[in-house]
Parts: C-alpha cells; sequence; structure tokens
C-alpha cells in the first residue's frame, strides 16, 4: 500500500490539509463548469423539441406557449449558461494553479529544510543529482498535475455522473447499454497504468542520475579539461541519457496503447445509442429531442474518457515524484538540537571521554577510547597519518555525528544538551576543502556573519591576509568568484576561509589542513596572523606540516583512533616516536 500511487494521494493530501477549503473550492467550481458544460448539448435538444412540437413542446407544457418566445428563452438561457461557464472555468483555473504554486512552493521549503536537519550520513549515502531532481523536477511534476490533471479526473467522474442522469431520466434502457463498456474501460486503464507506475518510477530515478553527471561535470569542469576527458564524460553523458531515453519509451508504448482502446470500446457505446435509441424513436417509444439529447450526450458520456490517457499520465507521474519527495520529507533525523543555550560568550573547555565512533560502512572505530582535556583558551595540534582519525574528532566537536561510545563535553555540558545552531555559532571551522559560493568576496567572507561591516570584513581579510590579493581584483570586496571560486587559486579560497572564521570571532576556532593549499611564504604570514587570532581562544589545529603546530601548547599525535603521543614539541622530539620520525622526514634530516 505505501509504495502505490493512491497511497502517495492521500499523503499529499494530508501533507496539504490546512488548504482543505482551497481544495474543496477548487472542486467545487470544476463540477459546476462541468455542469454547465453539458447544458448545451441539453439545450440543443430543447430547440429540436421546439421546432418539431412547436406548441407541444416541453417548454410550451412548463407556460411558454408562443413559438418565438420559447426560441428566445432558449437563447437567453444559453448565453447565461455560456458566460457562467466562462467565469466557474476562470475560478477553478485560478483556483487549481495558485494550490499548485502554494504547494510547490511549501513542498521545496519543507523538504529542503528537511534536508538541511538531515544527519551527515543520509548525504554520504544518496545520489547529490537525485536531492537536486527532488526538489526541482519531481516538485514541478506537482503544479503540471494540479494544472491539467487534477481537473481532468473531476471533469471525467462529474461529466459521467451528470450525463449519466439525464440518460436514465430520458431512457433507461439506452443508459444501460451507453454504460456497458465503461467497466471495460476503467478496468483496461488501470491495469495499464499499474503497468506504467514503475516504469515512470525507473524514469524519475534516471532523471536524478542524469541530473548527478551534469552536476559532477560542472563541478569539476577543470579536472576534465585538464585530462582531456571530453571525450570520455561524452560517452558517459550520452550512455545516461539513452538510459533516460529507453527508460521513458517503454512508459510511451503502455501510456500511447490506452487511447486506441479506449476509443473501440467508446465505439460500442455510441453504436448502441445511436442503433437501439433510434429504433425506439421510430417506433414511437422515444421522442426526437430526447434522442438527439442521447445521441449528443454520448459524446459527453465517452469521448472524455479517451483523456483518460493523459489523466493516468499525469497522476502517475505526479505520484512518482510526489513519493520521492514524501520519502524526503522522512529523512533520517538522529543529531537532534539540546535545549542548552549558551551564552554569548563560552569559555571553551573540551573533553572527549572515552570517545568511540565508527562510520556505518565499518565495523572497525575510527577514533577508539579517546581521552582528553583541552582546558578554555589553550591551543591543540592533532597530527597522524591518513585516516588517522583527526577529521573526525572536529565532525563530532560540529556534531556533523553522535559518538558511537563516551562523549565530548563543552564547558561541563554533553555536546548533546545544547542547541545546535548556538553550537555552531559558537564555533570557527576552517576545513581543508574550501566551499565558497558563487557571490562577491565580502559576501563569501561575511557568510556566516550576515551583519558585518566593510570594515569588519576588511580586518578579516588582513588578519588572514588576504586583502591585499583582493584589491588587486578588478572590484576589489566586490569582484564576483565564479561557482565555488573557480576565478581563484587554492591558497587565495583558503585565506577567504580563514577570513570567514575569524570575521565570525568564535570561542573555538578549528583549523584542518588550513594552510595546505598555501605556500610557505603566505603560510608564514598566515601562521603571525593567527598567533594573534588564537589568543584567548579554544583552538584545534589539525595538520601535516609539523611547522604548524610546533608552538602550540600541545600536540597529540593520533594512530588508529588513539593517542599514542602526547606532549609540546620538545618533550615529543626527545620521545624519539612517530612525531620525532615525522619531523625529521619534513626537515630533511632522514629520507
Amino acid at each position: 500500500m505505501k509504495n502505490t500511487p493512491l497511497h502517495a494521494l492521500v499523503c499529499l493530501f494530508d501533507y496539504a490539509k490546512s488548504y482543505r477549503r482551497d481544495f474543496i473550492l477548487a472542486t467545487v467550481y470544476s463540477i459546476l463548469h462541468t455542469f454547465l458544460d453539458i447544458l448545451p448539448e441539453v439545450l440543443i435538444g430543447l430547440a429540436i423539441d421546439v421546432i418539431v412540437y412547436q406548441h407541444t413542446s416541453l417548454l410550451a407544457h412548463l407556460g411558454i406557449v408562443n413559438v418565438y418566445h420559447q426560441l428566445f428563452f432558449l437563447g437567453g438561457l444559453t448565453l447565461c449558461v455560456w458566460i457562467l461557464e466562462a467565469i466557474f472555468e476562470y475560478l477553478y483555473s485560478v483556483k487549481w494553479r495558485s494550490l499548485a504554486q502554494i504547494l510547490q512552493h511549501q513542498l521545496r521549503i519543507d523538504a529542503y529544510t528537511r534536508l538541511q536537519d538531515a544527519d551527515m550520513t543520509y548525504f554520504e549515502n544518496t545520489n547529490s543529482g537525485n536531492l537536486v531532481s527532488i526538489l526541482n523536477d519531481d516538485i514541478n511534476q506537482l503544479e503540471r498535475f494540479f494544472d491539467n490533471g487534477i481537473n481532468m479526473v473531476i471533469h471525467i467522474i462529474a461529466s459521467t455522473f451528470f450525463v449519466g442522469l439525464f440518460f436514465f431520466a430520458l431512457s433507461p434502457t439506452v443508459a444501460i447499454l451507453a454504460f456497458i463498456p465503461i467497466p471495460f474501460i476503467l478496468f483496461g486503464a488501470y491495469y495499464l497504468q499499474y503497468l506504467i507506475g514503475p516504469e515512470y518510477e525507473k524514469v524519475r530515478s534516471k532523471a536524478g542520475e542524469l541530473n548527478n553527471l551534469f552536476m559532477n561535470n560542472m563541478m569539476g569542469i577543470a579536472t576534465i579539461k585538464s585530462y582531456a576527458a571530453e571525450e570520455y564524460e561524452l560517452n558517459s553523458l550520452e550512455k545516461q541519457s539513452l538510459e533516460y531515453q529507453t527508460a521513458n519509451a517503454r512508459a510511451i508504448r503502455i501510456s500511447a496503447a490506452i487511447t486506441p482502446l479506449v476509443r473501440l470500446a467508446i465505439m460500442v457505446g455510441f453504436l448502441a445509442t445511436l442503433v437501439y435509441g433510434g429504433l425506439l424513436t421510430l417506433q414511437g417509444d422515444l421522442p426526437i429531442s430526447a434522442y438527439s439529447i442521447l445521441i449528443l450526450l454520448s459524446q459527453r458520456l465517452l469521448w472524455p474518457l479517451t483523456y483518460l490517457a493523459e489523466v493516468s499520465d499525469h497522476f502517475y507521474r505526479a505520484m512518482a515524484s510526489i513519493r520521492r519527495v514524501m520519502n524526503l520529507l522522512c529523512a533520517p533525523v538522529s543529531i537532534t538540537s539540546g535545549p542548552h543555550i549558551p551564552k554569548p560568550y563560552i569559555k571553551g573547555e573540551i573533553e572527549f571521554k572515552d570517545l568511540t565512533f565508527a562510520y556505518h560502512q565499518t565495523k572497525k572505530p575510527i577514533v577508539n577510547k579517546l581521552n582528553l582535556t583541552i582546558p578554555a583558551g589553550s591551543t591543540v595540534g592533532f597530527v597522524g597519518g591518513t585516516g588517522a582519525g583527526k577529521s573526525t574528532l572536529v565532525k563530532l566537536l560540529l556534531r556533523f555525528y553522535d559518538p558511537t561510545h563516551g562523549g565530548i563535553k563543552l564547558d561541563g555540558k554533553d555536546l548533546k544538551e545544547y542547541d545546535l545552531e548556538s553550537l555552531r555559532r559558537h564555533i570557527g571551522y576552517v576545513s581543508q576543502d574550501v566551499f565558497l559560493f558563487n557571490g562577491t568576496l565580502a559576501d563569501n567572507i561575511a557568510y556566516g556573519t550576515f551583519n558585518a561591516t566593510q570594515a569588519e570584513i576588511e580586518d578579516a581579510a588582513k588578519l588572514a591576509e588576504a586583502h591585499e590579493f583582493i584589491m588587486t581584483m578588478p572590484q576589489g570586496y566586490k569582484t564576483r568568484i565564479g561557482d565555488r571560486g573557480l576565478k581563484l587559486s587554492g591558497g587565495q579560497k583558503q585565506r577567504l576561509s580563514i577570513a570567514r572564521a575569524i570575521l565570525k570571532d568564535p570561542s573555538i576556532l578549528i583549523l584542518d589542513e588550513a594552510t595546505s593549499a598555501v605556500d610557505n611564504e603566505t603560510e608564514a604570514a598566515i601562521q603571525r596572523s593567527l598567533d594573534k587570532i588564537i589568543e584567548e581562544r579554544t583552538t584545534i589545529i589539525i595538520a601535516h606540516r609539523l611547522n604548524t603546530v610546533r608552538h602550540v601548547d600541545r600536540i597529540c599525535v593520533l594512530e588508529n583512533g588513539e593517542i599514542t603521543e602526547s606532549g609540546d614539541h620538545e618533550s615529543l622530539i626527545h620521545q624519539d616516536g612517530m612525531y620525532a620520525w615525522l619531523w625529521q622526514l619534513q626537515t630533511g634530516a632522514i629520507y
């Protein structure tokens, strides 16, 4: 049940329950429009009745005896019907489209909010192209369904109901014959759409994969060009696009079969009305006017069913998309915010107690029973080989993940007790992989400190040794840097990231390989700035270059998630362990 289109529709209406009044109004407008839409056929029948029977017509029995008066009355009534039909068409169109826009907006915001709250594990296991496809293409399917599909559904149901009433009122036997094909039409359409549902799921999945390929190629265009891999990527794109085309082709073949089958069934119902109704009229059992109305209404009864293919197509495409959106809205959130909101300033004492953590993909702990206390205002460096657990410690401190066992305390309180947003506002993080936004240099420095003044932005840039290169740019701080800062060098990006953290003025500063992408001269300049920045704040420095942590209060050597050596630079050199070996290797004492 949970994977059916009906369940997706129920989920959608449950999500949109606050707009129930709008749904009811839109439905009423659509039903009234449908009723008015079939009245002209009845009025034509009444006009034939007036011409044939004149003074003994139905209208004459209702009190309008004069034939000319009857015709003028029918003309006036027709005018009113057409005007009202146009009004209700406008009303339902505006209401359904407005609802589509409102729900689109709300779904996109709620889905994106849920995405921001989702665990990092969710992003690690989910294709980013699929996420973009859901937020964009899948939610847009909702608009198409509301613009066309849902009104068509109401039109088919309402027209069948109203026409059925007229049929049974005029001739029950003709009505039964006319209605015989309908169950077969509905069953055939349902069966074919039952087959097409999984195909549309595949189409949406392939669309997500195609989106992901586009995103990766756009972000990695420099790498693609440098390795002359354009033809390889073009072939990959062609393969993915053909898979998307193939998935669509299977769905199209099934969808295209619906209308011809419906037309064949409609022919049976129309012939029954035409032939049997005609025989009854010739025998005098059915008035000519009634026969005329039945012939005309048979079109209204059966031809709307030819829209089943289009309606089903809209419906199943929309429900496939809605399922994906609803699944995103149910993305797991295990990192929950605590109740404690820290004061504007915190001391910054950090305690790792029996800290153990393993990623879901691996059973082996990345951090294993680690115990360490970092006094407030002190500076600690972490060094070690790749995979030793250095960056994982930072992710745990930022609560991107929660420990498998043990815990982390900040100023004596477990991190889980802190409000997440407030906690992260107290931490300045400069990562090895710098992410910059497609805005100005000033925008990127002020990111996260959105109320910063120009003077504050420039002061932070000067401390990060970024001001000088910024002033060489065409528009200085107002220069736009392109997606992910493609116009900047690695060192320039890193200095902007450092400036961003400086401007934030956090109680805890984390530098994860903060100088890895700069030259020696710039590193020395940044190091002088960092000496000023880290004063009176707790600082954690992760480094491969040991020179970066040479003067910190304490250096911890990590191996396999455990602290194997700890002390200042001089004491670790004398221990003649891993740190001493790394120092000799980097200074050229050994080869």
